[in-house]
């Protein structure tokens, strides 16, 4: 059955494209939050496995979807996602506290929302995959040992200095070719392709700020940002893009820490939403006993 969809607005007027696909149902609420260049559509397999056991709540990330597209790079910035998560939880759930699942950049921006106060006491736990606090890899790649991780991560990490170019992401988009670049990445570990096709190409386009805003600014100067919400985070051993150290070495930031290797590639929630829904489902139950 296909969610509910509705728009809600955001403290700076930005509108935000909600799914529900338990509308009125008082299951526990789970929160799904898209990475780049995605939009809400990715965790449709999720949402689908997972709708008996919690009220679902999708949305599409600003930039992304059928979300306003600000045209504003400081639109971008984490706290301006973190009032748009606040406004999803207001309309959603305003009096009892949710479970959050993102991947990719809705992990970086969803550590924002567990490490912040203005959150405390509204996220019961959260699961992490393939995105890290930018202010953890701030503390990561200053401090780290072995070297070695640091500078297998810098590698991996080659596409944020490209996205940081002027003028060349966004031709690359648009013209086509940077499509089949990144199609090559986007192969999970046993060599199955992940399906692109729902992505626009103002997904790809308008994300880019969310590198441009953010990035550089949060990893040059660090904050010591701490959670005590319970948190699964799992790295798939084929992510082309986010190393499992800088995901799992974070027991300082987050004590009530769990880690799962998982095999598979970066897009996850695509690739293999059984094991993302089995994976919630575990960490959530076992909060419960």
């Amino acid at each position: 059955m296909p969610p509910s969809a509705q728009a809600i607005t955001s403290h700076d007027g930005t509108r935000i494209a909600l799914y529900d696909y338990a509308p009125g149902s008082d299951l526990p609420v789970l929160v799904c939050v898209h990475g780049y260049p995605d939009n809400a559509r990715l965790w449709e397999p999720v949402a689908q496995q997972l709708s008996g056991d919690f009220r679902v709540i999708t949305y599409d990330v600003r930039g992304a979807g059928e979300s306003d597209q600000p045209r504003e790079r400081s639109a971008y910035r984490l706290e301006r996602l973190e009032d748009d998560f606040i406004a999803v939880l207001d309309a959603v759930s305003p009096d009892r506290p949710v479970h959050l699942l993102a991947h990719d950049w809705g992990s970086i921006q969803s550590w924002h929302f567990v490490t912040s106060e203005r959150l405390r006491g509204r996220i019961t736990s959260f699961v992490s995959i393939s995105g890290p606090s930018l202010d953890h890899a701030g503390y990561f790649i200053r401090n780290h040992r072995p070297i070695g991780e640091v500078i297998r991560q810098l590698a991996h990490s080659w596409y944020i200095y490209y996205f940081h170019l002027p003028w060349l992401p966004e031709h690359g988009w648009r013209q086509g070719w940077a499509h089949k670049v990144f199609s090559r990445l986007e192969r999970s570990a046993d060599g199955l392709p992940s399906e692109t096709g729902e992505r626009s190409v103002g997904d790809h386009v308008n994300g880019l700020n969310l590198y441009r805003a953010n990035v550089f600014q949060r990893m040059l100067r660090p904050e010591e940002r701490h959670t005590d919400v319970p948190v699964l985070a799992v790295s798939p051993d084929g992510d082309a893009f986010v190393t499992t150290p800088l995901q799992t070495d974070i027991a300082r930031w987050a004590p009530n820490l769990t880690v799962r290797v998982v095999r598979g590639g970066h897009w996850m929630p695509r690739n293999d939403p059984g094991l993302v829904a089995r994976l919630v489902l575990e960490h959530t139950r076992e909060l419960a006993r």
